[in-house]
């Protein structure tokens, strides 16, 4: 029971049912993520802080076939803290999502074609917008204009661009690009599930077969995950059971959550945004996504204990991230004032 979460009812691998197979030892090398390790991760609120204090994210996101991942990623970013989210869609369906967005604003960016971007226009519009992180991808109609606008804002700039989070139509634009990570890139997330890494994984010359089980293995998918991020560059994470990420520098975190709930569509987006709100408050790549898989992972189980292990909607997500955040905003708080008084916290 030690490597529960604190305080948060949250099922980990440590507790498995009496006739359950062995917990499987965390892979060495891998450090496993726990309220402590999140807790100090968390970005501070000043009390005189505005919303232009807490981050400005813009989002790239959505089609008319896909529209609710768009207002997932939306809703996500504004529970997990930013404090201005802009939603980025062609200019055609700029009205649809108006409509539906409460809290974010609305950019619309200039098209080719009913709903098909056209890349360098749009490129130039997102660039005037001022934003401190960005998510692109869930929900995009795929096409060669959403792989070129995906090739140009990870080309422009170097390390000093605003961050990225790259997923879903983003990432499968990625695996059509031959030697992608060449060259100076803007700092990013990648937030592939399993099929997508080994579709990128083939796109940079490698049999994905060599990875081993990516499902089951958490050796294998620690491995994987930091070869990966070690020759892209960037902070890769490995979505599933016990979510692997890993930095450019060989360091890798495993999320403690093993979650069948989480199983359905949409899940993903909210992730996305979460990440991206916590780039946009200043974290650093490998900072915003082991925090960011953490409070997902956090407020999956919150839902998993009213619901059980089938029923999660994505849109029930959100919420419980804001209350993920409190609650371990809370036990840091505690953590530290033990500290300052000589006592060793538990």
């Amino acid at each position: 029971m030690a490597d529960r979460p604190v305080g948060f009812g949250a099922r980990t691998k440590q507790e498995t049912a009496p006739d359950a197979p062995p917990t499987p030892v965390v892979p060495e090398g891998a450090v496993k993520l726990d309220d402590e390790i999140a807790g100090a991760l968390l970005p501070t609120r000043p009390p005189r802080g505005h919303k232009g204090s807490f981050g400005k994210l813009l989002v790239i996101a959505g089609s008319l076939d896909y529209a609710g991942a768009a207002l997932l990623v939306c809703r996500a970013a504004g529970r997990t803290g930013a404090g201005l989210v802009t939603l980025a869609v062609p200019e055609s369906l700029q009205p649809l999502f108006a409509a539906k967005v409460v809290e974010a604003t609305t950019m619309a960016l200039p098209e080719d074609d009913v709903e098909e971007l056209d890349p360098e226009p749009a490129l130039a519009r997102i660039l005037d917008h001022e934003h401190d992180a960005i998510v692109v991808g869930p929900g995009l109609r795929p096409g060669l204009a959403t792989a070129e606008l995906v090739r140009e804002l990870i080309d422009v700039g170097g390390p000093d661009q605003a961050p990225i989070v790259l997923d879903a139509e983003a990432l499968r634009s990625l695996a059509t690009m031959d030697a992608w990570w060449e060259g100076g890139r803007r700092p990013a997330v990648l937030t592939p599930h399993a099929g997508e890494f080994a579709r990128l994984r083939a796109g940079d010359g490698r049999d994905p077969a060599d990875d081993g089980d990516l499902a089951d293995d958490d050796a294998a998918r620690v491995a994987a995950a930091r070869d990966a991020a070690r020759t892209w560059g960037q902070v890769v994470v490995l979505k599933g059971a016990a979510t692997v990420i890993a930095s450019p520098e060989g360091e890798v975190a495993i999320a403690p959550f093993e979650n069948p709930a989480l199983a359905s569509g949409g899940t993903g987006d909210v992730l996305a945004g979460a990440i991206g709100s916590l780039l946009a408050q200043g974290l650093d790549p490998f900072a915003a996504a082991r925090l960011g898989v953490y409070l997902h992972g956090l407020a999956g189980d919150q839902v998993r204990e009213r619901l059980g292990d089938a029923g999660l909607l994505a849109s029930d997500l959100p919420d419980g991230i804001a209350l993920a955040r409190k609650r371990l905003a809370a036990a840091e708080e505690r953590r530290v004032a033990k500290g300052r008084l000589g006592f060793t916290p538990k």
